[in-house]
């Protein structure tokens, strides 16, 4: 019950602070919001699931498109904003934290499994394998194939 209150009261101040900020200052965080998720996305590929170089994929893309949309806003209306920039970064750092925390909590449950199935296993069972390197009798054939 505290946690639905806790959410609905955050709604609240969400929705009554969202007509404080500029329109155009809500579509540069939402638009680092999206290209940080595809910078993530792409730096986790390549990182290969790096925690640290996921985030860094994250600032990196939301500043990319961030900078090439104010080089761009400089180059037809002469104005460039660093508010804009600023907000554009922070929807990428905001998709880098939120990757970063679910990614830690999926680590962590996947490490409890394993210790819950390691504790579970039976663990005096062997099997055990042919002791001569003949790759026959690791395929199951018998060796008197080769004797005749």
């Amino acid at each position: 019950m505290k946690q639905i209150l806790a959410l609905l009261l955050f709604l609240f101040y969400v929705h009554s602070s969202y007509g404080q900020f500029e329109q155009d200052k809500v579509l540069h965080f939402l638009g680092g919001n999206l290209y940080g998720l595809v910078g993530a996305g792409i730096a986790n590929e390549i990182s290969d699931g790096d925690r640290t170089w996921t985030f860094v994929g994250a600032v990196g893309g939301s500043l990319l498109i961030g900078l090439a949309k104010e080089g761009i806003d400089q180059n037809q209306y002469g104005g460039w904003s660093n508010e804009d920039l600023l907000a554009t970064v922070l929807g990428g750092v905001t998709v880098g934290v939120t990757i970063d925390i679910f990614k830690k909590k999926k680590q962590r449950k996947r490490e409890q499994l394993f210790r819950d199935a390691i504790k579970s296993a039976d663990v005096g069972f062997q099997k055990k394998f042919p002791t001569e390197t003949n790759s026959l009798l690791v395929l199951g054939i018998s060796t008197t194939v080769l004797e005749k």
